[in-house]
């Protein structure tokens, strides 16, 4: 019998097995990939994951924000299974009805109606690739603009439209030509240091009659990639009145935005798509990770009108829409629109009260927030200066880690909480005493 009920640690992080398989691992596996702490997993299920020394950790990480239906989900497991065994891969130049299946449901989820439409990825970076594609075949248009601290990933074109970290870029150049950064429209640090009731204002301003008055051409942007909430910039939410102004702007000077959902959608922020909670219309979405709960698999959706105006040959991949990642995807969404998405809304509210509540006690939180279950805390070495802590933060993560919970930093100084959408408020609750337990320690470690 399986004890679900807390997180138990019985052995030294990392234990004895776990350091034999990390000095092979460090042996033979490219140090490029980013490293948190020295978990190593054998097996999960549910919102538990234990690691080969047989220690159970409570996870609030969810694979970063890919296993949306938590560790191997019996309805999941069936739908992958069952496929298994009648069609594994059949490529991209046939058919098969899994793929037109679910390129259904998400053209009925996308934000507007119509016959939008989908192209199947294999990942977040490959799906914003085919998006910025698409919108310069589009509008025969050359220019890209996107924020400062955005993220959307790290093959060439999404690398050359990202800013949240130089690492991502150093000796990797040329990139893409024909990329401009603004300020993003942080609803905690507003740009330009404006007063909140004016920063979004002040924003579009800057871009139409600074941007486009003095360095690029509005009538050649082809498209504005934004995060509607910045996911590895730090869990950033924007400016509640920014995006429909944004829209307005690209609308006047007729380039598309392109929404890229790859950690904030599907469910995550208590409705499909987080640009929902403000009252944008995209033109492009791209999603990945929690779509297929583990499975390699991502998409672009169209609005009407796109995506068919391309031959056949301008774009392809090979795994696009596998049947197994497909079986595994419609499952995964089935279970999200039934209850999940739900469940994220419910528990993420609680989770922001308990967090709120921990912000009274330790003066190093300068901000909590977040939408559903994609929840971001803060750290500050002041309230007033709002100066980043990235040494606090690094330090809360590592013994939440030794306490035998997951959670992952990200942005400067920012802790990350993007658990699976079936945690309960008891979850939460183990979560929040751990998390301040590690806070109190790091707080009498540093001082």
């Amino acid at each position: 019998m399986i004890n679900l009920e807390k997180p138990e640690i019985k052995t030294e992080l990392p234990g004895p097995k776990a350091r034999q398989i990390l000095e092979r691992h460090r042996k033979y596996i490219s140090p490029s990939y980013p490293k948190a702490y020295d978990l190593v997993a054998e097996r999960a299920e549910g919102v538990w994951v234990w690691d080969v020394d047989g220690n159970k950790f409570l996870d609030m990480v969810a694979g970063v924000a890919v296993n949306s239906t938590g560790h191997s989900h019996p309805k999941v497991v069936k739908a992958i299974k069952e496929q298994v065994e009648k069609l594994i891969h059949i490529s991209t130049d046939f058919y098969h009805e899994l793929e037109v299946k679910l390129a259904e449901k998400l053209s009925s989820i996308f934000p507007s109606k119509g016959n939008n439409m989908v192209f199947f990825t294999n990942s977040g970076t490959e799906s914003n690739e085919g998006a910025i594609k698409l919108a310069k075949f589009n509008t025969k248009r050359i220019y890209i603009l996107s924020f400062e601290g955005a993220f959307h990933g790290r093959t060439y074109a999404s690398m050359s439209v990202s800013a949240s970290k130089t690492t991502h870029k150093r000796y990797f150049g040329p990139l893409m030509p024909g990329v401009f950064f603004v300020p993003y429209p942080n609803a905690y640090r507003p740009p330009f240091n404006a007063p909140t009731d004016k920063a979004s204002d002040q924003l579009i301003d800057y871009i139409e009659n600074t941007l486009f008055a003095r360095v690029v051409p509005p009538e050649e942007v082809a498209a504005f990639i934004f995060e509607p909430i910045q996911g590895e910039g730090g869990y950033v939410f924007p400016l509640e009145d920014f995006f429909p102004k944004l829209r307005k702007l690209a609308d006047k000077y007729g380039f598309l935005l392109i929404d890229d959902e790859v950690q904030a959608g599907l469910g995550r922020t208590g409705k499909w798509f987080a640009i929902e909670h403000y009252n944008t219309q995209p033109d492009i979405i791209t999603i990945a990770k929690g779509i297929a709960s583990g499975m390699p698999m991502g998409a672009f959706i169209a609005r009407e009108g796109l995506m068919d105006k391309w031959p056949m040959g301008a774009h392809a991949n090979t795994f696009g829409g596998n049947p197994v990642a497909s079986a595994a995807a419609l499952a995964t969404l089935e279970l999200i629109e039934n209850e999940l998405m739900e469940n994220a809304k419910v528990v993420g509210e609680y989770y922001l009260e308990k967090l709120k509540e921990l912000q009274k006690d330790f003066e190093e939180i300068g901000d909590v927030r977040g939408k559903g279950l994609m929840i971001g805390i803060e750290f500050v070495k002041d309230r007033e200066t709002k100066e980043y802590y990235p040494e606090f933060r690094d330090k809360v993560v590592l013994k939440s880690f030794q306490k035998g919970v997951l959670f992952l930093g990200c942005g400067p100084s920012a802790l990350r909480i993007a658990p699976p959408l079936i945690i309960t408020k008891e979850h939460v609750d183990i979560a929040v005493d751990v998390l301040a337990e590690a806070i109190k320690e790091t707080r009498e470690e540093i001082k």
